[in-house]
């Protein structure tokens, strides 16, 4: 089909619209996306942490709990390795299924720490999290470097928390490596929605294969939060 030059120049300007159109919502889906799995999460800790036989069998039935364990490591990798393959619907399941698994076993910080503190630390965490994702969604640096010294930077922290449970079990270096904690996901938080907004920004509409990327970046910025939150709260949170 020939198209005359008027027709060209108003298909161009049709084609951006619907490109600048997508953006915006898909963005809206990341945000929606990740604020109902924190909610699923935290009304699932919550609800875990005030039943006395589910908490006593996660204590005691050592198999349920490294199954779970597994089974959150096992969600995140099927998501994020085979986003193409899944439909939408299938990859919203299995990131809801993460998220009820996640707070069951974030229940245990009812336990541990005082709910006030908790919340305290909470809006913290939020007030945080999102001048950062403001930093990385406004900022003309290119973060990409960035994310690959953050990403070294989590690998030793995971390998120092290891030793340090089963062999050293010092309360300074875990006080050390929870303000490290800190640093790498606001650092992450910002990396992760510049990396967002540049994946959107090329999706041709808001199809549902813009809307699994768009969940995948949720996700990425659900476990952002999630582990900003736990640092946070081993720093500041008040023991029971």
């Amino acid at each position: 089909m020939n198209y005359n030059d008027y027709e060209l120049k108003e298909y161009a300007g049709e084609r951006q619209w619907d490109v600048s159109a997508a953006f915006p919502v898909l963005m809206r889906k990341v945000y929606v996306w990740m604020t109902f799995a924190l909610a699923i999460t935290g009304f699932t800790a919550y609800g875990v942490a005030n039943s006395p036989g589910i908490l006593q069998a996660l204590v005691t039935n050592q198999i349920l709990f490294w199954g779970l364990i597994i089974a959150e490591f096992a969600l995140v990798i099927g998501v994020s390795s085979a986003i193409n393959k899944l439909s939408l619907t299938t990859a919203t399941l299995m990131f809801v299924l993460y998220s009820i698994i996640n707070g069951a076993l974030l229940s245990f910080i009812f336990l541990a720490y005082t709910q006030s503190s908790i919340a305290t630390v909470f809006f913290i965490t939020a007030g945080t999290f999102a001048a950062m994702a403001f930093v990385g969604y406004t900022t003309k640096t290119d973060l990409s470097s960035l994310g690959k010294y953050l990403l070294m930077a989590l690998i030793g922290i995971i390998i120092a928390t290891l030793v340090n449970v089963f062999f050293v079990k010092s309360s300074i270096l875990d006080l050390g490596i929870s303000y490290l904690g800190v640093l790498i996901f606001v650092g992450l938080t910002a990396y992760d929605t510049q990396k967002i907004k540049n994946m959107l920004l090329q999706a041709p509409d808001a199809g549902e294969q813009a809307q699994k990327y768009a969940l995948l970046g949720a996700l990425s910025l659900y476990l952002d939060f999630i582990n900003l939150f736990i640092y946070l709260l081993r720093i500041f949170g008040k023991r029971e």
